[in-house]
């Protein structure tokens, strides 16, 4: 055990203790305060409005004793509710998952916007009051995400945020497990893959992103006309994917615009984007309806240069893959550009169970167009969580983001399973 040598550290689990998302965590020492994370559950709809939690300050600015509050990426059951914090609230995240947040509200207006005061970096130690804040970036399906080591009062507490070791920054994970914080006390640990039908051994093993490459592009070649694959524009992770299968199957990636623009964004030359070798964009009705209401005609302008239109799918249907978002299948359906092609859904599998996605399912059948699951999770399995844990050495655990918090104690040492809205001490 750790010897306290100052003025203790506390925390308290507004959401997420037993569930998955919505995750938001107060931490106190000496008085002063940070939050980390103001997610909106994943049970709350577009457009339904939730409350923040009660933290003091965090809605009104009316409390200094709050520093600030931390941002560990961009999926909104992590900041979902940040556009109800008060504007006086210093708000801390990746400058590049800001950036991504930033392009897509055009495509997206119900998400709110990552306005920061200041940005995370890499192992870069942020002060914010008697809180040491040093991020570690992790290998997650949300662009630019951070585990958080959080140093005050003697204490230290780690936060995973989403991790996994299986995407295109696996790396990562290994240098945390390589390299890890050492003196850790308490490790706020995701699970959203522990739960009760995990077993000791029984788990699946999760496909790595290099392995949905090489099965789309297997996809991709088996089929005579044309692929679309649909997922999600900021999944930057399975944009690298597709291309790579794209190419390796010998055809042209299209990207949509919303893709086109966030990619374009980010300002990094690796990502896949308008100019690279074999890419170019396809612009869904939908996409074309919002830029000409909106008036923003330069968007489209942007991008002219790289366009295929639909009489290029229709007339070359094997030259292609298209990326895009679920609703563009039935525009494509209807037009034709999907005899002998496959949908690929590279989302979440429950998604197809649905009403959108039955719907979209009994569609594509309807026309003769198989659909294919080719997609892989965003989180660690518990094989992996399990080499974190051993890695840290935590003196104790506590769960956040799962709905198996009572299953933690099956798989981890010196588990303490905490409630929301009680206070415990790291």
């Amino acid at each position: 055990m750790r010897r306290l040598t100052g003025p203790g550290l506390r925390v308290r689990i507004h959401r997420g203790a037993h569930e998955i998302g919505g995750s938001c965590v107060e931490v106190e020492s000496g008085g002063e305060r940070i939050v980390l994370d103001v997610g909106k559950p994943l049970s709350a709809g577009p457009g339904v409005h939730v409350p923040l939690p009660a933290v003091p300050g965090l809605a009104d600015g009316g409390d200094s004793s709050l520093r600030g509050v931390l941002v560990s990426h961009p999926h909104l059951d992590h900041y979902g509710l940040i556009d109800q914090v008060h504007p006086s609230v210093p708000v801390h995240t990746g400058r590049e998952a800001a950036a991504l947040v930033s392009a897509a509200r055009f495509f997206s207006p119900l998400v709110p916007e990552l306005r920061p005061t200041g940005y995370l970096r890499d192992r870069e130690p942020l002060q914010l009051g008697p809180f040491r804040v040093t991020p570690h970036l992790v290998d997650h399906s949300g662009y630019d995400a951070y585990a958080l080591v959080i140093d005050a009062g003697g204490r230290r507490l780690v936060y995973t945020g989403d991790l996994r070791g299986h995407g295109r920054k696996a790396r990562l994970f290994e240098r945390l497990v390589s390299a890890p914080p050492t003196g850790v006390d308490t490790l706020l640990l995701e699970g959203t893959h522990v739960r009760a039908a995990a077993g000791e051994t029984g788990e699946a093993p999760l496909p790595a992103e290099a392995d949905i490459e090489t099965s789309m592009a297997d996809t991709f070649r088996a089929t005579a006309g044309l692929p679309v694959v649909v997922s999600s524009a900021q999944n930057i992770d399975r944009l690298v994917t597709v291309y790579r299968a794209a190419r390796r199957s010998g055809r042209i990636l299209l990207v949509n615009l919303y893709t086109a623009t966030v990619a374009q964004a980010l300002g990094r030359s690796t990502i896949p984007q308008p100019g690279f070798p074999r890419l170019g964009v396809f612009v869904p009705r939908r996409q074309r309806v919002l830029v000409k209401e909106s008036g923003e005609f330069h968007r489209a302008a942007a991008v002219r240069a790289f366009r295929v239109f639909p009489e290029q799918l229709l007339a070359e249907p094997g030259r292609y893959v298209v990326l895009t978002g679920s609703s563009t299948v039935p525009e494509l359906l209807a037009g034709g550009q999907l005899r002998d092609g496959v949908v690929v859904w590279s989302l979440w599998a429950g998604y197809l169970a649905e009403p959108s996605g039955r719907r979209l399912l009994g569609q594509a059948a309807g026309h003769g167009v198989r659909v294919v699951h080719h997609h892989t999770s965003g989180h660690a399995p518990l094989r992996d969580l399990k080499r974190l844990v051993a890695a840290l050495r935590p003196e104790r655990v506590v769960p956040i983001h799962t709905e198996g918090a009572h299953e933690y104690t099956r798989h981890f040492p010196a588990v303490t399973p905490q409630c929301d809205g009680t206070w415990w001490d790291v």
